[in-house]
This record gives structure tokens, sequence and C-alpha cells, in this order.
């Protein structure tokens, strides 16, 4: 489909369908978590373990093709967290797996098919030995990761860093910088004179006055579908939609 076909009420049914799923069935399956996420097929979004938390305002997009895991799976009791912080953005096919810590700071983005892994998951010289060695991930804020990007066992990134698409990060990267590349490593800084917008900023209103925004901008965008157009795309599209 080229375009949202669905009228104004059914994208709101579905959505608030989408929240109630979540609130029932996957927000229980964290520590805590904040107020204001917004799930995407919630459905299919895999939490398993403890010690996994998020902040406010975390948007999860999740897909029956790419669905999100986060997963602590620790070798001692007490050990592994996932910590997410306030405002960030996790895309379908995105996966955390923890045995010892990994944290991520606020106003982070993580685009499809993200993995980051504290644990080598099997010893290297038995094999039968899970886990492996382990060593914090830490994330600083406002850190974009681009599709497929890879971030092994100990590495730490700074503030504001950019991480390129298939990057494959095994050493730390500084704030402000441009990583990319097998073994990633630092092609440029950002300009530290030029202002950055982060995502905090789309959520100054309150949460009600968010959902308020949001209806009213599903209105502009849907204000000429139809149920009759919706019913004839669903079983007879055309190359026009």
């Amino acid at each position: 489909m080229r375009k949202e076909h669905r009228p104004f009420f059914l994208k709101r049914i579905m959505e608030n369908f989408s929240y109630a799923w979540a609130r029932h069935f996957l927000v229980p399956a964290f520590d805590s978590i904040g107020g204001g996420g917004k799930f995407v097929s919630p459905w299919s979004v895999s939490i398993f373990g403890e010690n996994i938390s998020a902040g406010r305002n975390l948007h999860l997009l999740s897909a029956r093709y790419a669905p999100v895991q986060l997963c602590v799976w620790p070798d001692e009791v007490g050990k592994g967290e996932i910590r997410i912080g306030d405002h960030c953005l996790i895309c379908p096919g995105v996966r955390f797996s923890s045995a010892s810590s990994i944290t991520i700071g606020d106003n982070c983005m993580f685009a499809s098919g993200v993995y980051l892994t504290d644990a080598d998951w099997h010893d290297i010289y038995d094999r039968t030995k899970s886990i492996g060695a382990t060593a914090p991930i830490k994330i600083g804020n406002n850190v974009w990761f681009g599709d497929g990007a890879f971030v092994a066992k100990g590495v730490t990134i700074g503030d504001n860093a950019i991480v390129g698409a298939r990057a494959v990060v095994v050493n730390d990267v500084p704030a402000n910088a441009v990583a990319a590349g097998n073994p990633a490593t630092v092609r440029k800084l950002l300009d530290p004179d030029h202002a950055i917008r982060v995502r905090a900023s789309l959520f100054h209103l309150s949460p009600e006055d968010f959902i308020r925004w949001e209806s009213s901008m599903d209105k502009v965008f849907t204000a000429r579908n139809s149920w009759s157009g919706w019913l004839r795309t669903r079983f007879f599209p055309t190359t026009a939609d």
C-alpha cells in the first residue's frame, strides 16, 4: 500500500486496542516503565527476564516479520539488567541481550535490526559453558544507531554519538562522534557550535495533550478515507493504492 486507507474511527479503534493489549500483556513484563509509551504491534514484542525497565515516552515499534526482543539471561542470580531512559525510540527487529548490564540514556534511537549484547553467550574454549565473557554496555544520551548496527560487550558510547548502519562496535565511541565500519572507527566529529534537537522536544505537551494532538493529526491525514474505500483496498487493491 502507498498510503493509509483506514478511516479515522477504525484507525483509532485499532490503536486503542494496541494500547490496551500492551497495558495488559506487555507493561507487566517490565520491572518499571514510565508513562506516555506508544507501542506498535506489541504482540510481536518478546520480553524475558528480570531487571528490565524503561523511562517515559518509550516508542516501541515491532512487527511480525521483525520482532523486538529484550532478554536478560544471567549466570548468577541478581545479575543482568536492561535500563532504557526517557523518550527512546526502538524500531522493528531490535534486540538487547544482557547477562551483565545494558544501560541506555535518554533520547536514544535504535533503527531496525540493531543488536546490543553484553556477553559472548558461550565460553571460547568450553563451548558447553553458557554466558562466557561478559562486560557492561553503557550508552549515553541522544545516541542514534543506524540499521543493523551491532554493539559488543564492554563498549561505552558517549552522548550525541551516531553509529552508522551495519557498524560493528567493539571499542568505545566518544561523545559527539560519528562511527562506522567493521570494526567501527570514528569518521568525524559533530560540529560543537551546532545545536542538537533531541526527542524530548516532541513531548513538551502533557500525555493527554499529546494524545489529543496525535488524534487531530490523524483526522487531517484520514479526512478523505471512507469505510467503503478501505474495504475496496483490502479486497480489490489497485496500483494506485
